[in-house]
């Protein structure tokens, strides 16, 4: 991982890097081609004290041994038959993290539908369906940093998001931590996992510009 890439999740507390990655690319290569969307939304998961997270209480398994490795790192786990991508944000030790919720394509749309046949915005409006829409389908890329290999989060945004909304967690109904606003937006965005229809930005989709499509 480039030194950009490191110093943005570190030294800052989660919370802010999650509202602060909205608007950066998420890029995947293959063999077959790039793929890359701009994240429209994302989760704050806070380690030992947050009930819905996995480190809650200081558990600490081999399954979730990614979120104790240091920021940058990515954790990979499979929920509901559906695998989900996190990124590990604070120092060695210190299981905090973020879930990848939403993405709006940019590069490799044709190769994206080849993986999950849907329309837009269904194709990569929900952590599972954006891994599945990638080809992201196995935990080969657990434990490695952002960058490393051919799975990357540009370390600055390349899109501005015209108003970010904090809201509660989507599927936390458990613990003391179900209704805490740590889930980030990007405001109108039809990519945004459950949004109304009526709430969508229909000609900049959110952003401050619209943006070229590849």
């Amino acid at each position: 991982m480039t030194t950009t890439l490191g110093a943005f999740y570190t030294g800052r507390p989660t919370e802010e890097i999650t509202r602060d990655l909205l608007g950066h690319e998420l890029i995947y290569t293959t063999p077959a081609g790039t793929m890359s969307g701009w994240i429209v939304e994302a989760e704050a998961y806070l380690g030992e004290q947050d009930t819905a997270a996995h480190a809650f209480n200081g558990r600490h398994t081999a399954a979730n041994a990614a979120l104790y490795d240091a920021p940058g790192t990515i954790y990979i786990y499979v929920l509901r038959g559906y695998y989900m991508l996190d990124v590990a944000t604070q120092a060695a030790g210190t299981p905090q993290g973020i879930l990848i919720r939403g993405i709006e394509p940019h590069q490799g749309l044709d190769l994206m539908r080849q993986h999950r046949d849907k329309a837009v915005p269904e194709i990569t409006n929900g952590p599972g369906k954006l891994t599945a829409a990638l080809g992201l389908q196995s935990k080969a890329l657990n434990r490695t940093m952002l960058g490393a290999q051919n799975l990357t989060i540009t370390p600055t945004a390349t899109r501005q998001p015209r108003q970010v909304v904090a809201t509660a967690r989507v599927g936390v109904s458990d613990g003391s931590w179900h209704d805490r606003p740590l889930r980030y937006v990007v405001a109108g965005n039809p990519y945004v996992s459950a949004s109304r229809k009526r709430d969508w930005d229909r000609v900049n989709h959110g952003w401050v510009a619209p943006a070229k499509i590849d």
